[in-house]
């Protein structure tokens, strides 16, 4: 393990590209020139990019899946809405996106973290659903070694290449308890809500998903992606992982919005009293803001639901704000202590492993697009509240804030990046 690390920095400052590095490449789209998103990272202080990989998309269990990738949208639906605000139309080369991307981290001294959103949200954007259909057909059981043969011949493709030396690490898969590879629980019987027991019945799936990559590529780090937003008992995730991959969304104060909102709540009408008192002027009714016709199977799979777009895409930034910055106080404290025992609790249970912890994503929670909240004061001491914390407990690596990247408004906060990240580079 120790060998494995040597040739890599001894702290991970990361921006998360995540899909969008893809599905936004249209001239005039944040990812249209990728030497020029590298510059900025690293004027940022940025070292690390974590993206979805697309394995699956770009790569079979035998080799290279041929054929160019083509792009859509949404229609009018995601416009204002992080991440599903992409243009569509593009055809691209994806194994030569692909490499134009190591090629520039290698120039820049940066390095990749290797992921799939391809059970969640990435098959969403696609022009066609074919290689989304061939994924839901896949059996719940077998889904996690179909990702791990998929990154297997794309980390082959990666080394052939020969940029391998670019990899900080591989995930099998974005957090796990949430998308379509829960199915192993839920075909069970297991309520969608019920995490503990889903994280402990994927267990073996991802261990032997993980074991499989180990084995392949010894001479790469391998792990998955796990969240710390619900408790459930670090025990159940997979026992095999060589990084302590986690994200925290502490939500607290955007959780009362979202009830309040009743987007769980199927017995009353959407959007509720509550909604309407959010919503900009000129927002359209729920019934006739929809995905094109045909396109229905865009959000079939996706765990981010057509009525939280619709808020997002809706409600007037201004007063999304003010409800939170009205209702902080009251969440504030559980919000910090979240942090605490969420960040204590897995720095416990590594201490005998002595694998490294890191955290790809948080730290408020998700919001539109436009919104301010978590670019604002709060949410910049709540960031930089978790910074300390994790820092102080000796974590490899940290996300500023998952808003930071090239898709995003707090990208354009050049200061605060550059002060946080040397914040963790300086950190023993």
């Amino acid at each position: 393990m120790n060998q494995l690390m040597k040739r890599l920095p001894r702290k991970l400052t990361i921006t998360m590209w995540d899909f969008s590095w893809y599905t936004m490449t249209l001239p005039g789209e944040p990812y249209s020139n990728l030497a020029v998103r590298f510059e900025e990272a690293v004027e940022r202080g940025y070292n690390t990019i974590r993206i979805c990989a697309m394995p699956f998309m770009l790569f079979t269990a035998e080799g290279k899946r041929p054929g160019p990738l083509k792009f859509g949208n949404l229609g009018e639906v995601g416009q204002r809405t992080r991440w599903y605000n992409c243009r569509g139309g593009a055809e691209l080369d994806g194994h030569a996106h692909l490499l134009e991307l190591f090629k520039q981290a290698k120039a820049h001294n940066c390095y990749i973290m290797l992921s799939s959103w391809e059970y969640q949200q990435s098959p969403s954007f696609l022009a066609h659903p074919g290689l989304r259909d061939i994924l839901a057909a896949i059996p719940p059981e077998e889904r996690f070694m179909t990702i791990a043969a998929s990154m297997n011949q794309l980390i082959r493709f990666i080394k052939e290449e020969g940029y391998a030396s670019q990899i900080v690490y591989a995930e099998l898969h974005n957090e796990v308890e949430f998308g379509q590879l829960t199915a192993v629980g839920t075909s069970r019987g297991i309520p969608e809500s019920n995490t503990p027991a889903l994280v402990e019945a994927m267990q073996p799936y991802i261990e032997e998903a993980v074991g499989y990559l180990r084995e392949q590529h010894p001479d790469i780090l391998m792990t998955a992606s796990y969240t710390l937003n619900e408790a459930y008992p670090k025990a159940y995730a997979a026992r095999n992982m060589q990084v302590a991959h986690f994200h925290l969304y502490i939500k607290g104060v955007l959780n009362e919005l979202m009830d309040a909102a009743g987007l769980n709540d199927d017995t009353t009408s959407f959007p509720n009293s509550f909604v309407q008192t959010l919503l900009r002027g000129d927002a359209p009714s729920f019934e006739q803001w929809t995905l094109p016709r045909g396109q229905e199977w865009r959000m079939e799979g996706n765990p981010v639901g057509m009525k939280l777009i619709y808020l997002h895409d809706w409600a007037d930034p201004d007063k999304w704000d003010l409800y939170l910055y009205d209702r902080y106080g009251a969440h504030k404290q559980a919000m910090l202590q979240k942090t605490d025992f969420r960040f204590e609790e897995i720095h416990d249970w590594v201490r005998h492993t002595n694998i490294p912890i890191v955290i790809g994503e948080g730290y408020v929670g998700y919001t539109p697009l436009l919104a301010g909240f978590e670019e604002g004061p709060v949410g910049k001491f709540i960031a930089e509240y978790a910074l300390r914390k994790g820092m102080a407990l000796g974590f490899w690596g940290m996300t500023l804030c998952s808003n930071c990247a090239p898709h995003h408004p707090f990208w354009n906060d050049i200061s605060w990046q550059r002060k946080w990240n040397q914040f963790i580079t300086d950190s023993e």
